[in-house]
């Protein structure tokens, strides 16, 4: 299985495959790998040994961070990836980060984000579309309308806890006017704003 897989200088974590969302743009559906990496779908979940035996088998210096995304939404799994970023930590002294889709406390039924203070540097959030409408349609999650307040709300509370919080767009996906609005829902929040290059 491939657990662990760089893509540039990081080193990417796929702890699961489960996604609460059925975004209507996700590679998944297009493709099994994204940059280095081997087959992205798991046989199966793998345990917190499994996940520490892989990183035995990577020279750690090579890398700059640890992000926690693969072929599945990582909070999925927030028990186990909450104790790995605490391994990097103590172990390599890395910088860690985790690529989600914001709603990881509907995932887990608990508020999640004071867990991760001192744990995790970064976290991307996938905004996607400025508008509420927009974006429940696009990301199809089974927790229906409340998805996208869900996901301001968890970025608003990260700027509590964690250092870098990013909401993230991809590059000809909306119009600029769009972008433009994003921008201003990131500065309200007090997170930065990135549009992602489109990866065909």
């Amino acid at each position: 299985m491939e657990i662990l897989y760089k893509v540039h200088n990081n080193l990417y974590v796929n702890l699961t495959n489960k996604c609460p969302y059925s975004c209507t743009f996700c590679l998944r559906q297009t493709m099994d790998r994204i940059g280095e990496s081997g087959r992205l779908w798991l046989e199966r979940e793998p345990s917190y040994d499994e996940v520490i035996a892989e990183f035995e088998k990577f020279n750690m210096d090579e890398y700059e961070e640890v992000v926690f995304c693969g072929f599945g939404e990582p909070t999925e799994r927030f028990d186990v990836l909450i104790k790995v970023a605490e391994y990097v930590k103590k172990t390599y002294g890395k910088k860690t980060r985790i690529n989600t889709n914001g709603v990881g406390n509907l995932v887990n039924g608990r508020d999640i984000v004071p867990e991760m203070e001192g744990l995790i540097d970064t976290i991307s959030i996938s905004l996607n579309n400025p508008h509420k409408d927009e974006y429940n349609a696009l990301v199809r999650s089974k927790f229906g309308e409340k998805s996208f307040d869900e996901m301001i709300s968890f970025a608003k509370e990260c700027t509590r806890y964690i250092p870098n919080v990013v909401l993230t767009t991809v590059d000809t996906t909306i119009s600029h006017e769009e972008e433009a609005e994003c921008q201003k829902l990131c500065d309200e929040i007090g997170a930065a704003y990135r549009i992602r290059p489109w990866e065909d």
